[in-house]
C-alpha cells in the first residue's frame, strides 16, 4: 500500500473461542496497514469505541462474518483526511460512525429507510466498505472490515456515508454511544414503536440498547416504563433512569404479574435481549391491540412462533427494528440535542473506560452482564 499508515487494532481470526476471553483471547492486538481513503471515503482518528453485543455475537459465532476481521462498530473520532469527492467534512471535524452505510439510491434509501440500504447490507456482509474495497492489510494479507467501521483501532477508513458530524463540545467517549446504543434503543421507541406521551411501554432486556430505550421512553413521556431483565442490578439501574416498574424475567408468573400491574398488558413491549424466550415474554405482556417490537438479534436459525389468531382477533402488531428505524443524519443530531438539554442522559450508560489491551476481558464483562457500556479509549 502506498502512503499506508501503520495502526494497532483488535483482529478476530476465528469465531467460537471458548470463554473466558481473557484466557482464550479471540481478539489479537495486531499491527496492520491502513490504506489512505479512496473516493468518497474518510480517514478518522478513533477516540473511543464501544463494546456491543453485536461485536460479541460475531466473536461467539452467533452472527457469522468473514475472518480475519477488525471488529468495532460503535465509535466516535476526529476527521484526519478526506478522499476525493468528500466536500462537506474537513480535518478536525468530530464525527460519529454509523454501522450501516447508506447509498442514497436503492429502493430502501429512496423511501427514507437508510437502515435497510441494500448495498450497505451487502458490503457489511462481505466485510468491505460501501464501494466494495478493503483498506486493511496484516502481514500482506487483507483483513475484513466490520460493519463498514472496524473501529477497534487507532484509525479507520470508512465511507463518508458511515459518518455523522457532531458538536465538538460533546465528549467523544459519550458521543460514541450514539452510533449504536442510542440510535438503536431510542430509535426503537421513537421511530419504530412511535410511543406517544401517556402510553405504557416495557423494555425486555436491559443491556446498553435496552437501557437507552428506557431513556427514550421516559423522554417520550410514557406514563409507565416497565423494565424486565434477569439481573437485579440492571433492573435497579433502569429504575434510576426513570423506569416506573421492574420485574425479574425469570420469576414464576412474571407475565401475569406484569399484565395485572399494567391493566391487561402494555401498549408497547420492546425486546432487546436477542432471545426467543425474551421475545415470547414481550409478546405475552403486550395488551390487545398493542405493538411488540424486537430489536434483539438472536442466532440466524432462531424462530419465533405466535398464535396467528391473536394477530386478527386482537389486532396485534409485531415489528422489527434495525438501527431504530433511524435516518442517522436526521436522528443522531436530535438525540444529541436532547442529551445536551438533560432529557436523554446517555452518559449514565457509560460504566467502563478501558484500553485496547483490555478488550478481551471487556467482552467477558459484557458476556457476564457485568457492564452496561464499555468504551475503548484511544
Amino acid at each position: 500500500m502506498t502512503n499506508s499508515r501503520r495502526i494497532r487494532g483488535a483482529v478476530l481470526d476465528a469465531m467460537g473461542a471458548a470463554p473466558p476471553y481473557a484466557s482464550s483471547r479471540p481478539l489479537s492486538i495486531d499491527e496492520l496497514e491502513l490504506a489512505p481513503p479512496g473516493p468518497g471515503e474518510v480517514l478518522v482518528k478513533i477516540a473511543a469505541a464501544g463494546l456491543c453485543h453485536s461485536d460479541l455475537s460475531v466473536i461467539n459465532g452467533d452472527r457469522p462474518r468473514p475472518t480475519p476481521m477488525l471488529l468495532g462498530h460503535e465509535a466516535a473520532g476526529v476527521v484526519e483526511e478526506t478522499g476525493e469527492g468528500v466536500g462537506d467534512l474537513r480535518r478536525g471535524d468530530h464525527v460519529v460512525l454509523v454501522f450501516v452505510p447508506s447509498c442514497g439510491h436503492c429502493a430502501s434509501c429512496a423511501e427514507g429507510r437508510p437502515a435497510l440500504c441494500v448495498p450497505g447490507a451487502a458490503s457489511n456482509g462481505a466485510g468491505t466498505l460501501l464501494r466494495g474495497d478493503r483498506r486493511l492489510l496484516r502481514r500482506g494479507q487483507p483483513v475484513h472490515h466490520h460493519m463498514g467501521c472496524s473501529a477497534f483501532a487507532e484509525y479507520a477508513v470508512v465511507s463518508r456515508n458511515s459518518l455523522v458530524k457532531v458538536d465538538p463540545e460533546i465528549p467523544l467517549d459519550e458521543a460514541a454511544l450514539f452510533g449504536c446504543a442510542v440510535l438503536t434503543g431510542v430509535g426503537a421507541v421513537v421511530n419504530t414503536a412511535k410511543v406517544p406521551a401517556g402510553a405504557t411501554a416495557a423494555m425486555v432486556g436491559l443491556g446498553g440498547v435496552g437501557l437507552a430505550a428506557v431513556l427514550g421512553a421516559v423522554a417520550s413521556g410514557a406514563s409507565r416504563v416497565v423494565a424486565v431483565d434477569l439481573a437485579h442490578d440492571k433492573r435497579e439501574f433502569a429504575r434510576g433512569l426513570g423506569a416506573t416498574d421492574a420485574f425479574d424475567a425469570a420469576a414464576p408468573g412474571v407475565i401475569d404479574a406484569i399484565r395485572e400491574a399494567t391493566g391487561g398488558g402494555v401498549d408497547f413491549a420492546l425486546e432487546f435481549a436477542g432471545s426467543v424466550k425474551a421475545m415470547d415474554l414481550a409478546y405475552r405482556i403486550t395488551r390487545r391491540g398493542g405493538t411488540t417490537v424486537t430489536a434483539g438479534l438472536p442466532p440466524p436459525n432462531a424462530t419465533f412462533a405466535l398464535p396467528q389468531t391473536h394477530l386478527v382477533a386482537e389486532e396485534r402488531t409485531v415489528k422489527g427494528s434495525y438501527i431504530g428505524t433511524c435516518v442517522p443524519s436526521r436522528d443522531l443530531p436530535r438525540y444529541v440535542a436532547l442529551y445536551r438539554q438533560g432529557r436523554l442522559p446517555v452518559d449514565r450508560l457509560l460504566t467502563h473506560r478501558i484500553t485496547l489491551e483490555e478488550i478481551n476481558a471487556g467482552f467477558d464483562r459484557l458476556r457476564e452482564g457485568k457492564a452496561i457500556r464499555q468504551v475503548v479509549m484511544f
